[in-house]
């Protein structure tokens, strides 16, 4: 996540900006970093990578949802590098080229990249859903895990086109390569016309003459992978991130799907999460809270020692500090919470039951006024 520049700021937008705001935010940055204005200007190429990647994100509700509230994290920066750095200039032109009329070639001149993917229709992999178990220690520190995934993978013996040995590829008759046909029709207003996605080759441009046999000229064969994945420190249970990339493959070429990775929390047998606190309930002998002492607390990654003051009573709450979990932005750290309560035996001895009828008789154990009132204004914020 370190280096990544936020998305709105890439996009100079608000973060309450629109729908068509983004889009036409994207077009400006898109027209100003183009290829083919800026020839050989690395920057200018990373600049317009680093602009569709934050439009990737910004334009799709889901995605934009989960890092208005986790940030990079919550969209892959952490666990892939991102959306710029796993596409090539064809596959941004490929998924966003429709927002500028389906090239660029219309807007100030502009061919190159764009201009080869007029009309085409360019497949794209579904995305995959895993579910992934932590444990509280591995969301405190982060953490590297490997699953095995069954997926679409490109077929490699035809190297994904579809056609025995990768070589029995023709242009589609139809529409001459393009991917589309276009129909002239005369109506009262005049002559009208109309483009739509090629039937013969839906759209690929190609015809296949001879279908590979591993794949039966899909291009795409399933297997299993096993991928890592590498979760940020911070996670909450519900939170999805996403490896760009790392989904199914498309059919005979195009964009591969995205890997979505839902984060699941394994129970804890001793602490409860509260956002980035957790709660530990501390149960005392009735001798150690009237006298005093110390006890062993557990953490998320360890043991604490607690000091217990004399005449600590029920209910009340001791804190460590920065013994919780981190914030998956990075901002601070919570606390671990101690709630003290004191343990009342179910059955006495006879010397017990003596020695507890002797204290009973004591005034040192019977609450005064002031301390019945205390004790009633915290029973009543209970209910508050």
């Amino acid at each position: 996540m370190a280096g990544k520049r936020d998305y709105y700021e890439i996009l100079e937008i608000p973060k309450t900006a629109s729908a068509e705001e983004i889009k036409k935010a994207y077009r400006k940055k898109a027209i100003q970093y183009h290829p083919d204005k800026n020839p050989g200007d690395k920057q200018a190429e990373e600049n317009f990578k680093e602009a569709a990647e934050a439009y990737e994100v910004l334009s799709d509700e889901n995605k934009r949802a989960r890092y208005d509230q986790y940030g990079h994290a919550g969209v892959g920066g952490a666990a892939s590098g991102g959306f710029g750095g796993g596409m090539s200039m064809d596959d941004i032109f490929s998924q966003f080229g429709d927002i500028f009329g389906g090239h660029f070639g219309g807007f100030g001149g502009f061919g190159g990249f764009g201009g080869s993917q007029r009309g085409r229709r360019v497949n794209r992999g579904s995305d995959l859903r895993v579910k992934v178990k932590l444990t509280l220690k591995e969301i405190l520190n982060g953490v590297e895990k490997k699953i095995k995934v069954k997926k679409y993978v490109s077929c490699s013996h035809c190297d994904g086109n579809g056609s025995e040995n990768g070589t029995s590829v023709a242009t589609c008759s139809t529409c001459n390569g393009s991917g589309v046909v276009t129909r002239v029709t005369n109506t009262i207003l005049g002559q009208m016309q109309t483009s739509s996605t090629c039937p013969t080759c839906n759209g690929d441009g190609k015809s296949i003459t001879k279908k590979c046999a591993h794949c039966n000229g899909e291009g795409i064969v399933r297997e299993e992978e096993v991928i890592s994945i590498r979760i940020p420190a911070g996670v909450a249970e519900g939170m999805q991130l996403s490896m760009s990339g790392k989904g199914n493959a498309a059919r005979r070429g195009g964009v591969n799907g995205d890997l979505l990775i839902v984060i699941e929390e394994e129970e804890d047998p001793n602490l409860i999460r509260d956002e980035n606190d957790v709660i530990y309930n501390l149960f005392l002998s009735f001798p150690m809270a009237a006298l005093g002492g110390s006890v062993d607390v557990p953490t998320i990654d360890g043991v604490a020692k607690v000091k217990i003051e004399p005449g600590t009573q029920p209910g009340k709450v001791l804190r460590l500090r920065n013994k919780g979990l981190p914030s998956v932005n990075g901002y601070g750290k919570g606390d671990e919470l101690v709630n003290v309560n004191v343990y009342v035996p179910e059955n006495l001895s006879d010397r017990e039951r003596k020695l507890m009828e002797e204290m009973n008789k004591s005034e040192n154990f019977t609450p005064s006024s002031t301390a019945r009132k205390s004790m009633f204004n915290k029973f009543k914020k209970m209910f508050d």
